[in-house]
């Protein structure tokens, strides 16, 4: 709210999923159940309907609770949508300052910034124009963060132009030192954050790579490569109802 005016953030998702205004009442609502709730379920909306250009979304979880015991990978999960065009107008200079500014004060084992494809999956149409052009695009992303708060666990996803990584991948990796020796691309930066955590930059700006154009994003690529060893593989479709080989073939678009 501080980085993005008032107006970024109008309505909020409430039990029934209808969108309701987020007056003085729905934000004292909201932040009762970040507080004090165990399993708070929080969605943002920005204030136009249909367009969603701005997006606050958080899967929380009583970690260390016995009712997780059969739940090993849960985790909490918190994401921000922002729209190509406050890319375009700000910079991508200010949106990775904001990125790092979000997520300094999070306890995260993984996390990731850059381009996706955001929006209602269960529109009609969506999900046919995602899968026509998620291959061509491997820079784009497929987001769905409260499917992974129950699986991603201490595992990573693919690279993405920001990849932020925690314990215990980054220890196992060497730390800073170690991630820093094995990434040699033009452009890739390391640089350490307070706690044991480091953040990858793939470049000065996020890139949607075009793999019928021959851009195949080869630091990307050295990054996957990296990171192999921890990378979380989907059991399910999630919703994109692509066949198992097909899954398995867009997880690894930047090792195969």
């Amino acid at each position: 709210m501080h980085a993005l005016g008032p107006g970024a953030l109008g309505r909020y998702v409430d039990e029934e999923g209808s969108p309701q205004e987020l007056d003085d009442a729905g934000w004292k609502r909201i932040q009762r159940e970040l507080l004090e709730e165990p399993w708070p379920l929080i969605r943002l909306l920005d204030t136009a309907p249909g367009e969603q250009r701005y997006c606050f979304d958080y899967s929380g979880k009583p970690l260390g609770d016995p009712s997780l015991e059969d739940e090993p990978d849960a985790s909490c999960a918190v994401s921000f949508w922002l729209p190509t065009e406050y890319l375009e107008e700000h910079g991508p200079d200010r949106v990775r300052e904001l990125a790092l500014e979000l997520a300094a004060p999070l306890p995260f084992c993984f996390g990731q910034a850059g381009l996706s494809f955001n929006g209602e999956a269960d529109a009609i149409g969506v999900l046919r124009e995602i899968r026509e052009r998620c291959f061509r695009y491997p820079g784009m992303d497929i987001p769905n963060p409260s499917w992974l708060s129950w699986h991603l666990g201490t595992r990573v996803r693919g690279p993405s132009w920001l990849t932020f990584l925690g314990q215990p991948v980054l220890g196992e990796l060497g730390g800073v030192v170690g991630l820093h020796s094995r990434l040699s691309s033009p452009g890739t930066t390391v640089q350490q954050m307070e706690g044991e955590r480091a953040v990858v930059t793939l470049g000065p700006c996020p890139e949607t790579g075009d793999t019928e154009q021959g851009h195949t994003l080869p630091s990307y690529q050295e990054l996957a490569r990296v990171l192999e060893p921890w990378l979380y593989h989907e059991e399910s479709n999630f919703g994109l109802d692509f066949p198992p080989e097909t899954l398995r073939r867009w997880e690894r678009r930047f090792l195969d």
